[in-house]
């Protein structure tokens, strides 16, 4: 049974987290603005009533002559023996420039969810992680930061991730502006039955689609490798990506406040749902017709396509990445 929405989200809150986040000089590994994002987040995980995860907020780590940290905390469940469920989010940027959407939207929202596990706890420990160099030149590399607390850091086993990557900006096309595209649903049939009962937030809609149209472009990479069922929440690409006019003042705060709630709501529903597989051995077609049909049904049929079935999804897919750079 899904989680009961709770009551919303406050988007002058995100809004005032990712200006905080978000300073001109950026975050980019190696530059005093990521010294003072690290400061600035592990006080912030601290401030929001979470345990560190081990002795430390910071899990410092080096390589090729850089030094990283991710930034962990717990917000304890209901069930401490339970593997926990993992948000995350990454905190670097790949260049000298805000990095409002790509990434401090996601990490405002992760810190915002946390606040309310703290308050009120799922029915498992919740681990928000803040990964370090996600961005080039680590991406999918040993070094990025989600890779290397799977495989160096982390204390046991994840019971699901939920990742998010540019969740802050509106869609640059009329009437899906709210749009929210969710892969990963593939790896395990409850998080299916997850994202069915998900209430429908205002301000917010999801579409589902497999990971495999987009690739792994985000931190999900190592849990999908690992096949930790996963969810990766994303807006996709615009025309501000790894721009230095991606800025707090050109974000959807009310957006952000609509996914806030949403993935507390799939957060504490995957906390108390069990996810016993097969790994990828199930058809998500139903319900990625569903959803694509309500936002995409206009386009679809100016293709000659009524989605009736994974073929038509296909080539909608094909069409969506193309034409919105997604």
């Amino acid at each position: 049974m899904a989680a009961e929405p709770t009551e919303g989200f406050d988007a002058q809150r995100l809004r005032h987290e990712v200006e905080r986040l978000a300073q001109p000089e950026g975050r980019r590994v190696g530059t005093p603005g990521h010294d003072v994002a690290q400061g600035l987040l592990s006080g912030r995980l601290a401030g929001i009533g979470l345990a560190p995860y081990g002795d430390a907020f910071a899990l410092p780590y080096g390589a090729g002559g850089h030094a990283f940290a991710n930034l962990v905390g717990v917000a304890s469940g209901r069930d401490r023996e339970a593997p926990p469920v993992l948000i995350a989010a990454h905190y670097d940027t790949a260049g000298d420039w805000p990095g409002a959407d790509d990434n401090a939207a996601a990490v405002a929202i992760a810190l915002e969810v946390a606040a309310r596990l703290v308050a009120e706890p799922a029915a498992r420990d919740v681990v928000i992680a803040l990964f370090d160099a996600e961005e080039p030149p680590f991406f999918q590399t040993e070094r990025m930061g989600s890779v290397h607390f799977y495989e160096r850091q982390a204390t046991g086993p994840v019971h699901a991730a939920l990742v998010m990557d540019l969740v802050g900006h509106a869609l640059p096309l009329p009437g899906v502006e709210d749009l929210v595209f969710v892969t990963g649903m593939e790896s395990d049939p409850g998080l299916q039955q997850t994202m069915n009962g998900l209430s429908a937030p205002e301000g917010a809609r999801f579409v589902t689609a497999l990971n495999a149209y987009v690739g792994d472009m985000s931190d999900h990479h190592v849990f999908r490798l690992n096949r930790v069922p996963y969810l990766f929440l994303s807006c996709g690409h615009w025309a501000h990506y790894h721009e230095p006019s991606d800025t707090p003042d050109r974000l959807d705060h009310s957006k952000m406040a609509a996914i806030a709630g949403a993935l507390e709501e799939i957060t504490r529903d995957v906390a108390s749902r069990r996810l016993d597989g097969p790994w990828e051995g199930y058809d998500t077609t139903p319900t990625d017709l569903a959803t694509m049909r309500a936002a995409f049904g206009d386009v679809a049929r100016q293709m000659g396509l009524r989605l009736e079935g994974r073929r038509d999804i296909d080539r909608l897919a094909r069409h969506l990445i193309q034409t919105m750079g997604l």
